[in-house]
């Protein structure tokens, strides 16, 4: 079997410890051997120089959007809520749908990213479902992806105008979930909490009672699937918490119950902060009419500092927090993904190493897919050739020229030059 062996760089395992000279041996579609120094000779059909670069875990994007329609070198202004969402009023039907998504998960994986954990699609489709599947059988390129459901809002207008009856009350809720599990997801969506983005104080509402998540998280393990939760009331992170949902986003307003709670399923829940639009609409939204009374209307100014404060003190319990989310609009599109390692550091208060770890290691663990996000022997070889040492400046992920190598599962999608020429 062919094997690969990167060397002369150094080595980022995912483990937590600083890069440090090393090599890496592929073997098929795994690892075959992690090597501490550099060694002369090499029993290798291939043989890459890494001098001056880093060897490390493909990343994983813990909160995508898939289906969200703006992407580096495609923005689409037409989906920028709350000043505009005729998107909604030109949808295409499943291909169009399908024919960006697609669109979307190559930009993804040309970023680095080998694996996603979606956080919800945006119509009522299984686009996500095909997706995944294609992508699983080599059909299209894209990251490895756990596909999620559209996101559940708890009133009766679906976003396609339909009107549900019946929406509200734990059976709808049950309905839901075995709906959805049924379509082929592998989580489904709640919006615990609302936003200030479509309502006036909107984050501090939590959208459901005890009785509808209790029933939503008894019928998903029946049901075989994960939930995910859009959650940034305080209340809404502790119904998420004893209801049983896996991925919590946001957490901004998380309270000391709330955190003590999160702390006491630390091992086996996720929280996904996705500071990128948030700090995109604060920073950078005026080209799109989000000025700063917009963004300070919209919650965004008030959710960033949120974030800062209670981060912190996420991290400091050891609660699991991972970088990516909410890429998919005109001022924070796709492809941008690894801005959020900047700003983990840079606004939430994580060491570089600290963020690399939770991009690798701990979001192959939110894929649970076996061996995923970690440089190991046996592991699935998804390997990253990045010039520089992201453990020093982790802003040189977000530039694709510098992912000189991008390998999933043993294959090249990008190989080094030498190897091309």
């Amino acid at each position: 079997m062919a094997r690969t062996v990167f060397t002369n760089g150094l080595v980022f395992d995912g483990s937590g410890g600083a890069p440090a000279p090393g090599e890496v041996v592929i073997e098929g579609e795994r690892i075959a051997e992690v090597r501490t120094g550099w060694h002369g000779e090499h029993d290798a059909d291939q043989v890459v120089d890494a001098t001056g670069c880093t060897i490390m875990p493909g990343m994983v994007e813990s909160h995508c959007h898939l289906t969200f329609p703006s992407a580096v070198g495609h923005i689409d202004p037409s989906f920028n809520p709350p000043l505009d969402v005729s998107f909604f009023h030109h949808i295409e039907g499943l291909p169009a749908e399908l024919a960006r998504a697609e669109r979307n998960a190559a930009i993804l994986l040309d970023h680095g990213f080998t694996s996603a954990y979606s956080a919800g699609s945006i119509l009522p489709m299984p686009t996500e479902v095909i997706l995944r599947d294609k992508i699983r059988a080599g059909a299209v390129p894209g990251p490895r992806l756990r596909a999620a459901s559209m996101e559940r809002d708890n009133h009766p207008v679906r976003p396609d105008g339909h009107v549900e009856p019946d929406w509200q009350g734990p059976d709808a809720c049950r309905a839901f979930v075995r709906e959805q599990a049924a379509m082929g997801f592998d989580a489904v969506k709640f919006l615990l909490s609302n936003d200030d983005v479509f309502v006036p104080g909107g984050s501090h509402i939590t959208q459901y009672t005890w009785e509808e998540a209790r029933a939503a998280g008894e019928q998903a393990r029946e049901s075989g699937v994960w939930l995910n939760c859009h959650a940034q009331s305080a209340e809404s992170v502790k119904l998420a918490v004893r209801a049983g949902f896996r991925s919590i986003y946001h957490c901004t307003y998380a309270d000391e119950e709330a955190l003590d709670l999160l702390e006491s399923v630390k091992d086996t829940v996720f929280v996904s902060p996705a500071p990128g639009i948030i700090y995109a609409n604060v920073h950078e939204g005026e080209e799109y009419g989000i000025t700063r009374e917009v963004a300070e209307r919209m919650g965004s100014v008030a959710a960033l500092e949120g974030m800062a404060a209670v981060y912190p003190e996420i991290r400091r319990r050891g609660i699991r927090a991972l970088p990516g989310g909410d890429y998919g609009f005109p001022n924070n599109p796709i492809g941008r993904n690894a801005r959020d390692l900047q700003l983990f550091v840079e606004v939430l208060g994580y060491t570089a190493l600290e963020a690399l770890t939770a991009v690798t290691q701990h979001g192959g663990r939110l894929m649970d897919l076996g061996d995923i996000g970690m440089l190991r022997p046996g592991w699935v070889a998804d390997v990253l050739m990045v010039r520089g040492n992201p453990a020093e400046d982790v802003r040189i992920l977000q530039n694709k020229d510098n992912l000189l190598a991008i390998v999933q599962a043993g294959r090249f999608h990008k190989a080094p030059a030498a190897l091309t020429a």
